[in-house]
């Protein structure tokens, strides 16, 4: 059984093709830590994904995906969040798009962030939703979060590859630390 999510466009590469490209070249990744905001902008809950892994096995995660050849972050950002949460989630990107970090996965065990798949670079960015989020695809719900169940240990661990830290650092980008 596969839960991965299917690529809509996936006519850039066949999975074959992609296996020896991943295996080959670092590739670029968006990934998104969905946020609710008050009036006044202040950041009330961080959102994190419940995904089924190829094995059945349940994490949690970001919204995130690939940056397709010739897509700009910003297109690859809103089709990861649609995507992810639905089309009423009303994402609010803003107009200069700049990562809160870049986080380099690995494919070696025991480096930090770990992707057996491949070595890839995930740019970073903590996004404002106003609407309803529907998880779709292999996104299984969303969890919303306030910061400090955010840093939970358990929760923490519960992050697919060391996405833990990650998180951390969008709470301290969001001075959120209690």
């Amino acid at each position: 059984m596969t839960v991965r999510t299917p690529d809509p466009e996936s006519g850039w590469m066949n999975d074959d093709e992609l296996a020896l490209v991943r295996r080959r070249v670092p590739m670029l990744y968006v990934e998104a830590i969905p946020v609710r905001v008050d009036a006044s902008g202040a950041v009330e809950h961080l959102g994190v994904l419940l995904r089924a892994d190829s094995q059945g096995v349940m994490t949690r995660s970001f919204v995130s995906g690939r940056v397709q050849y010739g897509e700009s972050i910003r297109d690859a950002l809103l089709r990861h969040l649609e995507k992810d949460l639905g089309t009423m989630a009303f994402p609010a990107l803003p107009q200069a798009l700049a990562p809160f970090t870049v986080a380099e996965f690995s494919p070696m065990p025991g480096t930090g962030l770990f992707d057996a798949r491949q070595h890839a670079v995930a740019l970073e960015f903590i996004v404002p939703v106003a609407g309803e989020c529907n998880p779709r695809q292999d996104a299984l719900e969303i969890t919303w979060l306030t910061p400090q169940q955010a840093l939970d240990p358990d929760l923490l661990e519960e992050l697919e590859g060391g996405r833990g830290q990650v998180l951390r650092t969008a709470i301290g980008h969001l001075g959120l630390w209690p």
